[in-house]
């Protein structure tokens, strides 16, 4: 059983031969491209704590598979307290990164891709369930990195997956043979691809007769042949590349998406998780999406937390942290951020056994939670950048500061309580506009409203599960209604 440290963890990612694409030049060694390091620390920190004595309990678990110590990024939750364990364990990472880390996406697709397979098997006679036991098996004894992929391009929305005028609009099998499946497709928005080195495939929706050959799951290699990465924009992400630290904010964490391209790719059967079993391909979404919208419930708090600290700290070197107005809305923040993370907790206390062993969280509670991701932190954004002030998008420019000219000027006239420097405020500032406006808010803000499903998914699934007519019935009863009807 090996488990990595961070230097280990990049050695291995250039280990590989992967089709990288940033900025529109091919990169051998993305780790290394200076808009991509950033994310590479953040996934890097999850080996970093797990190496740590103190956090120790948080980034280990006991694996169910082999009984070894292993990163809980690759474990499979076995109680309720695994799935508090996970919560508690994002936030402290979005606490330390002030960013996503990446690895959540691949221990949900784990956690859901064991149940589903289980119960699959159970049913069908086949058997994906040991298939996938054995990848995971692998996966933990090397301690890797593995891309949870849902999201296909999806086309034209009011079309199914086979309707589409381009049949490659959702990922599917092109041709079965006797040693694999051969796929083609795409899928987008995949937060820390180019650090992964694994990714596995599960369909975007619930399927019906047609779209069978779109029913797949797999894992293959991030460097497969046919496998292209591309790596997408963020808000002011060349800040990265200007060789300063002051005008980035988040001096040396952050986080990328990309879009994944497979051309043709070979999937051996030993790694086929799915290959046309309609029936299962929504059930694969659901537990996915709940897992996942759990995880916001920790990720996003931590982050919260570095927010809230940063507009403390802000209204300090500014000298209004005593205003009363400020103080409320610093309270407001933190009762939004605890709301999160009491709802990531509740969803996972609340959590049971499937028949695989794997515990689920509650459902109905997850969505809850993820619902709640879709407003409470752009709230907290917009708090905080009240209380920064227009100082948050009017301050000049780090070279502005190192010219001689200009640097004693700013630092004179942008000067706040006197025991602060400028270079102090200036700092946090571009935390705040980092996290709020930046690159820092392509995770904070607008992952926070369509990662693990945009809205109105979560809405649909907590009218599917709230059990109306139960409620109903509660009422009724202390209605009356059930003694018959009323005489006059």
């Amino acid at each position: 059983m090996t488990r990595m440290s961070k230097d280990e963890y990049a050695a291995s990612l250039n280990r590989m031969n992967r089709r990288v694409f940033v900025m529109g030049e091919l990169v051998r060694n993305p780790a290394e491209h200076p808009l991509i390091r950033p994310s590479f620390n953040a996934c890097a920190m999850t080996y970093e704590l797990a190496e740590q004595r103190e956090h120790a309990d948080l980034m280990l678990a006991t694996s169910n598979l082999t009984g070894e110590k292993v990163n809980r990024f690759t474990h499979l939750h076995q109680s309720t307290s695994d799935l508090v364990a996970k919560v508690k364990m994002q936030r402290l990472l979005g606490q330390m990164t002030g960013c996503c880390f990446q690895r959540c996406v691949g221990m949900d697709a784990f956690n859901a891709v064991d149940s589903v397979t289980y119960e699959m098997d159970r049913v069908l006679g086949t058997e994906y369930h040991a298939r996938f036991r054995r990848y995971l098996q692998h996966v933990q004894e090397r301690d890797l990195v593995v891309d949870g992929a849902m999201t296909d391009a999806k086309g034209n929305r009011r079309l199914r997956p086979s309707k589409q005028a381009d049949p490659d609009m959702f990922v599917h099998i092109i041709e079965r043979r006797s040693d694999g499946i051969v796929v083609r497709g795409a899928k987008l928005h995949q937060t820390g691809a180019l650090n992964s080195h694994e990714i596995l495939v599960m369909p975007t929706q619930a399927l019906t007769e047609g779209d069978r050959d779109y029913a797949v799951s797999f894992a293959i290699p991030a460097d497969a042949p046919g496998v292209t990465m591309i790596c997408g924009r963020q808000p002011s992400d060349t800040r990265k590349q200007e060789g300063g630290s002051l005008d980035i904010g988040n001096r040396q964490f952050g986080g990328h998406e990309a879009v994944i391209i497979l051309e043709n790719v070979f999937v051996p059967w030993e790694r086929v998780f799915m290959a046309g079993e309609l029936a299962y391909s929504g059930l694969l979404v659901e537990r996915f999406a709940g897992y996942h919208r759990q995880s916001y419930g920790g990720c996003k708090v931590g982050v919260g937390d570095v927010l809230i600290g940063a507009v403390q700290s802000l209204a300090e070197f500014q000298g209004t942290e005593t205003a009363s107005h400020i103080r409320d809305k610093i309270v407001e923040m933190v009762h939004l951020n605890e709301t999160l993370y009491a709802c990531g907790l509740a969803c996972s206390a609340e959590g049971k056994a499937t028949a695989s062993g794997t515990y689920l969280i509650d459902p109905l509670l997850a969505n809850v939670c993820k619902l709640n991701v879709t407003r409470f932190p752009f709230e907290i954004a917009r708090l905080a950048q009240d209380i920064a002030g227009g100082l948050l998008v009017t301050l000049p420019s780090e070279k502005d500061f190192a010219n001689p000219d200009t640097g004693p000027l700013l630092a004179k006239y942008l000067r706040g309580a006197a025991e602060y420097s400028t270079l102090d405020r200036c700092r946090m500032l571009r935390l705040v506009e980092n996290l709020t406006l930046g690159p820092g808010a392509a995770a904070y803000l607008t992952e926070s409203l369509h990662g693990a499903g945009s809205p109105q998914a979560q809405r649909i699934m907590l009218g599917r599960l709230a059990d109306l007519e139960a409620k109903k019935s509660l009422a009724r009863r202390l209605a009356g209604m059930d003694e018959g009807p009323a005489t006059a």
